[in-house]
């Protein structure tokens, strides 16, 4: 008699490139809501509409940029399903955080500890940051992985360049609108944490954030395509019957 064997098989262990990603993903995340409360200024040689010859930005544009490189990698490598997962169990991840930030600062501090209210009047701005960043993320990263999807359905793997841009071009107008918003007027104004900006400070805020983001979604192409070469040349797998949506 022959034994029946188990038609289910055990889950594909993670590849180097899956955790590298994902880990540049919440690195960039988490990296970009400790740093969001500080406004970064830099001079211009010329005027721009709005923020005249300074352009500023709060300090998370930088690192939440990268997010948006490592998901147009991982959804380009690994498909739509995929990349969502990952885009949403990190938007959960922002409750995480508010939940160990405002514990830490509830919880009593020794002597020797950095002034309590200093503290507080810094993390507990980052509260802001996080409810902003929470629905601006989560309506942006699903966005950018639905445009991303959809060019490629016209595209398959040619025009990598194409689905990069407008994905990202599209998602981080979304995002920049939303979370400049929110943390810098909106939950400030209901909360009574941090300051509120007014009108032409958050319009200052938008555009000097848009442009950043903009001119990384353009450099960061270039690299796109050599992680998307590479981690090919390396894993079988990762071949278009992965990124079919």
């Amino acid at each position: 008699m022959t034994q029946s064997k188990s038609l289910s098989q055990p889950p594909a262990a993670p590849t180097i490139a899956q955790v590298a990603l994902i880990g540049l993903f919440v690195t960039a995340l988490v990296t970009a809501q400790l740093t969001a409360s500080k406004v970064l200024a830099f001079s211009l040689p010329f005027s721009l509409p709005v923020t005249g010859a300074e352009l500023v930005f709060p300090g998370a544009a930088l690192a939440y940029a990268l997010t948006f490189l490592a998901s147009d990698c991982y959804a380009e490598l690994y498909g739509r399903r995929a990349a969502q997962v990952v885009v949403n169990v990190a938007f959960a991840m922002n409750f995480v955080v508010l939940v160990l930030v405002w514990s830490t600062i509830a919880a009593p501090a020794a002597e020797t500890s950095i002034d309590p209210g200093t503290f507080a009047d810094v993390l507990g701005a980052s509260t802001n940051i996080v409810l902003g960043s929470l629905l601006a993320y989560v309506v942006s990263q699903n966005w950018d992985v639905i445009v991303f999807h959809r060019i490629r359905d016209y595209t398959g793997r040619e025009k990598l360049w194409l689905r990069n841009v407008a994905s990202t071009a599209s998602s981080q107008a979304i995002d920049t609108v939303i979370f400049v918003a929110i943390a810098f007027s909106l939950a400030p104004a209901v909360l009574g944490v941090g300051p509120v900006l007014g009108v032409g400070q958050l319009l200052a805020l938008m555009v000097g954030q848009y442009l950043l983001k903009l001119a990384i979604a353009i450099v960061d192409t270039p690299i796109v395509y050599a992680v998307v070469s590479f981690v090919r040349s390396r894993e079988p797998t990762a071949d278009d019957e992965t990124t079919v949506a």
